[in-house]
């Protein structure tokens, strides 16, 4: 364990330069199994993601707002699992697990930042679908290419900016506990438990970004589907009603999923964190999610299906 001196209000004490990363260590009869499967999970997720921003490049009728989006949302989860995935393959087979506080304040940097980027994303769909189904004569005025570039660069601007606070401020705090963190990246909420004094100002600045890059975005998208839900159920036709909500359910999911996931975990009180939970938490949504995004945007959207079924049969001809 590598320590420099460090005086403080505290006192005297070592102040932490690295930190452990703990990640399924205490599982080591499963590494080799946990690195299959989670090997097997990134190659899902970059094939998958890869072969949406493919086919929705290429395919005639998928050049519209909502794929254009999508795109992006590919895009994005592909760059959302390498901060994690890879180093987590390395832990895996390695037993010096050791991360210097220059690595892991960039890892949450960018991990925070693909996550915010995630969450405005999203919420873009979700206005494509609204301006589409509650506004449909004026949707190709509204959604414009214009338009479209604006919310996605807007997106990726303000996910990028906007962490670079909260990170400074977690690794401004001294740290002097245990350098032992019990996750597999250098999350939040687990490196801000590892420091000392007062973090109030620290966990106000987490519930300030998580209520404007989580909760705002979420009541959005929530607002928006009310709109959707309310305009589909005034459909006269039930197959009007049927292919209105196709559009809408796979975006719905991943919604569901990804906020849901990342609610508990950021919006939670530090006092009820539980480290081991965290973790799970955490696989769930920096992991899992993605790889089953584009199974639900391949299975539940049938232009999507129909666009992967034609492509496949170009590559496959001779």
């Amino acid at each position: 364990m590598e320590h420099i001196g460090q005086n403080s209000p505290l006192g005297n004490h070592t102040a932490l330069v690295e930190f452990i990363l703990i990640g399924f260590s205490d599982v080591p009869n499963l590494q080799g199994f946990l690195f299959g499967i989670f090997l097997i999970i990134y190659i899902v997720i970059l094939t998958g993601n890869t072969l949406i921003i493919m086919i929705t490049k290429v395919d005639p009728s998928l050049q519209i707002p909502m794929y254009f989006f999508l795109q992006n949302f590919s895009f994005l989860e592909m760059c959302y699992v390498s901060v994690t995935v890879p180093r987590l393959l390395a832990d895996l087979c390695r037993q010096n697990r050791s991360i210097s506080f220059v690595t892991c304040a960039f890892q949450m940097d960018i991990f925070v930042s693909l996550g915010s980027t995630e969450c405005l994303i999203l919420t873009a769909m979700a206005y494509d679908r609204y301006v589409a189904i509650c506004n449909p004569l004026m949707y190709p005025v509204i959604m414009n290419n214009r338009l479209c570039i604006q919310l996605a660069a807007s997106c990726w601007i303000t996910g990028i900016l906007v962490p670079i606070g909260l990170t400074y401020n977690v690794f401004s705090s001294p740290f002097c506990k245990s350098n032992e963190l019990n996750h597999f990246f250098c999350d939040v909420p687990p490196v801000v438990q590892l420091a000392c004094g007062d973090t109030l100002m620290i966990e106000t600045l987490i519930y300030v970004i998580a209520t404007l890059n989580i909760t705002v975005p979420f009541v959005l998208i929530l607002g928006s589907y009310v709109n959707i839900i309310s305009t589909i159920m005034k459909l006269p036709s039930a197959t009007g009603r049927a292919k209105a909500f196709s559009t809408c359910s796979s975006h719905l999911m991943v919604v569901t999923l990804f906020f849901g996931s990342g609610i508990i975990v950021y919006m939670e009180p530090k006092s009820s964190h539980s480290s081991g939970m965290d973790k799970y938490l955490s696989l769930f949504y920096s992991i899992l999610i993605p790889m089953f995004n584009p199974i639900i945007y391949c299975l539940r959207n049938k232009d999507v299906t129909v666009a992967l079924r034609k492509f496949l049969q170009k590559v496959n001809v001779p």
